[in-house]
């Protein structure tokens, strides 16, 4: 693979290898996309306003998210069903140096879910990652196939190594549990509150036991946005996969249907009649803090905090649900200005370049949230992929901060940028 020299190119390499129901599931936004384009275009809109002749010899990139110390402003979002991005099979269980060979079932299913199978025999296999499925099987005596998928694995693995925060969607397709199997992380959960409560409560449970340490309550899915290119691909979850928080519940399947598999699963799984006290609801079930993930304004901003909000994500849900919202960095301001400090606000949707997460942090955010950039890198180059996402903002972000005269986040100010809506500098100001 040519070498990545930035997030956005992990992209078109995601493209090359997915099949095309998976890539734009990932890729796409509902209707126009207008609001999908904006999320990125709206950035550069924003310019700097450096300072210089700064000593920035030692830059300190750390901060605090809920009382827990994190490398740098960046987490990862919840992006749904990882497993579909990044297969991974690790065959040591099988060497044997002897005489044990290996069969590679190398599986790609197409739209119609057509499995087109090839084998080999080879001596020393190494664990590879293909687009779709991987299976080894070890062929002296044994009548068993091992899978092992990494997926949300790599991603809560590469989160770890840069000592920054892994959300967990509630459709992943490994569970809490199997997060929390990883190792040592700070880790949070986003919760899609079901028609049945019972279900969320024991979610929630199991989350707070697994050592999660936040709530992340996604509150802008009433119902599905409409996504076109999933109902073009008629899109399913493949399968050999399934939503694993929810295995052995009689909560229904993903199945093909006339449009989109998931459109029909949210309408009839997700609660519409969610609101305001169910926020309250929740914090009577767990101790752990809220986050309300989905405002845009300055009214809910306000209603959250009066409802126990321990924060607010400022995201329009990856422009998939309603098109001509803002983008989330135009909407940020009057959220930030509403929370008026009294819990943290993040930023989640659009962010690609370390500049854009100064950008966000100028605008008054505690930390961003990227998504696609994760699961884009997770299909191309899986752990490795993630881990060197992060590492790429974070060196862009320290260099912006370098060459803005910042030695630390609280060094970052409103005055270091300047926005379309700002009133000219220079001019005296309007008398009334």
């Amino acid at each position: 693979m040519e070498e990545v020299t930035n997030v956005t190119e992990y992209q078109a390499i995601a493209k090359g290898k997915l099949p095309k129901m998976v890539y734009d599931y990932y890729a796409s936004g509902a209707e126009d996309q207008w609001t999908l384009a904006e999320n990125r275009n709206a950035f550069s809109r924003i310019l700097f306003r450096p300072r210089i002749l700064i000593d920035v010899t030692k830059i300190d990139l750390t901060t605090t998210v809920l009382g827990f110390k994190i490398s740098m402003p960046i987490m990862i979002a919840p992006t749904a069903m990882q497993k579909m991005a990044h297969p991974e099979v690790n065959d040591s269980n099988f060497r044997n140096p002897d005489d044990h060979k290996l069969v590679s079932i190398f599986t790609f299913l197409n739209l119609d879910y057509q499995r087109l199978v090839s084998t080999y025999m080879d001596h020393t296999i190494a664990p590879t990652h293909f687009p779709f499925l991987y299976l080894h099987l070890a062929v002296n005596g044994a009548d068993s196939v091992v899978v092992h998928y990494a997926g949300e694995y790599a991603t809560a693995r590469a989160a770890s190594s840069a000592g920054t925060i892994m959300t967990l969607s509630s459709w992943a397709t490994s569970s809490v549990e199997e997060v929390a199997s990883t190792g040592p992380g700070i880790r949070f959960f986003q919760l899609y509150v079901y028609k049945d409560r019972n279900v969320v409560a024991q979610l929630v449970r199991r989350a707070e036991r697994a050592g999660f340490k936040a709530i992340a309550l996604t509150v802008d899915t009433p119902r599905l946005g409409r996504r076109e290119a999933d109902i073009k691909n008629r899109f399913t979850l493949p399968p050999f996969l399934n939503l694993k928080n929810f295995e052995g519940l009689d909560l229904g399947k993903m199945d093909k249907s006339d449009d989109s598999g998931l459109a029909s699963y949210v309408a009839g799984q997700i609660d519409r009649s969610l609101s305001w006290k169910d926020v309250k609801w929740l914090q009577t079930i767990t101790s752990l803090p809220i986050l309300v993930k989905g405002v845009l304004t300055a009214e809910d901003t306000r209603i959250a905090i009066q409802n126990g909000a321990a924060g607010i994500i400022v995201s329009n849900h990856g422009a998939r649900q309603l098109d001509y919202v803002p983008s989330t960095i135009m909407a940020l301001e009057e959220v930030v200005k509403a929370a008026q400090g009294r819990v943290p606000v993040f930023l989640d949707g659009g962010v690609r370049r370390g500049t854009d997460v100064f950008k966000a942090l100028a605008l008054g955010a505690s930390g961003i949230f990227i998504g696609r950039p994760v699961v884009f890198a997770l299909a191309s180059d899986g752990e490795a992929g993630v881990r060197k996402v992060l590492q790429m903002l974070r060196d862009e972000f320290e260099l912006t901060m370098a060459l803005s005269g910042c030695r630390s986040l609280n060094e970052i100010t409103r005055n270091h940028i300047v926005t379309e809506w700002d009133a000219p500098r220079g001019l005296p100001a309007p008398r009334l």
